[in-house]
């Protein structure tokens, strides 16, 4: 029999589901926002006119960016840089979060230290940048002149995200590690075959969070990627919205086109969110269960 609610927590409820709505509604808004400004009239998106429907509706803007070779070879960089720099960030992690997980560790409290440590406290953006610097040196010294391996490898540490693998594998009972150990399991099999497959949740969320920063990576990759043919989404779609806002620019498009440049950008940034609306859900279910397994130590 189902216990009547009281008053109180009927309000409760009443305005917990008013705010969710009401953050669901503001979450959505920008992008059903986005489209319809990406196929909405020359004159309607000057204006500012749209709110949230479109206006006189057209489709050229996405037929520019199909239309862009640059715009491919853009959105493969960015496969690129995503795929391979999530796996190489994954490697890292998990080797050392496994490594930080063991109390048998040497110095192994120092080593944690001083990886919170660079989440209190960076060096800066310029020892930073003469840092990776010096590794693309490196790299043009044993032959490797492709800019995107840099990015790949130098961007393959986040503090956070190794904290976050450690302390799941810190909840894995030990008496399980002991057992493989005692079946003739190396230190490499334990981590392959007991700790990886127990901890599913917080790799998937961990994949995904490398993933988002890959994906939307602007400042260091323009700053380290130096041909053009090698830039990735995010640095042609900057390059993009630098182009229309010359006033000049402008003026000559209006003559020419039916379609406003802020379309084309616009359009953009919803061809650009596609691949994570579309991983999202299939991860979404290890998205919670993820982040309280790994933020929570025990």
């Amino acid at each position: 029999m189902k216990r009547k609610l009281e008053i109180s927590e009927l309000i409760f409820k009443l305005l917990s589901y008013l705010l969710l709505t009401m953050f669901a509604v503001g979450c959505l808004y920008p992008f059903v926002y986005t489209v319809s400004s990406a196929i909405s009239g020359y004159v309607e998106v000057r204006d500012s006119t749209i709110v949230l429907f479109p206006k006189n509706v057209q489709f050229d803007a996405f037929k520019d960016v199909f239309n862009d070779n640059v715009f491919w070879n853009s959105y493969t960089n960015t496969l690129f840089l995503t795929f391979y720099g999530t796996i190489w960030e994954m490697i890292l992690s998990i080797f050392g979060a496994y490594a930080l997980s063991k109390k048998r560790l040497l110095f192994r409290k120092g080593f944690n230290f001083f990886l919170v440590f660079t989440m209190w406290f960076s060096a800066g953006l310029v020892p930073q940048y003469l840092n990776y610097l010096a590794t693309k040196r490196a790299f043009q010294g044993i032959g490797i002149m492709d800019d995107k391996w840099l990015v790949v490898i130098a961007m393959g540490m986040q503090a956070m995200n190794i904290i976050l693998l450690r302390n799941a594998f810190e909840g894995v009972p030990s008496e399980i590690e002991e057992a493989a150990i005692v079946d003739g399991a190396t230190e490499l099999q334990v981590l392959s075959k007991v700790y990886l497959p127990m901890s599913k949740s917080i790799l998937a969320t961990v994949a995904l969070f490398f993933a988002i920063s890959r994906w939307n990576g602007y400042f260091w990759a323009r700053q380290m990627i130096s041909k053009a043919d090698d830039q990735p989404l995010q640095v042609y779609m900057r390059l993009r919205l630098e182009e229309y806002s010359d006033p000049e620019s402008t003026t000559n498009w209006q003559l020419s086109h039916s379609y406003a440049p802020d379309s084309v950008i616009y359009a953009l940034i919803v061809c650009s969110i596609i691949p994570i609306l579309v991983i999202y859900p299939f991860i979404q279910k290890y998205f919670a269960k993820g982040v309280n397994v790994g933020g929570v130590k025990e």
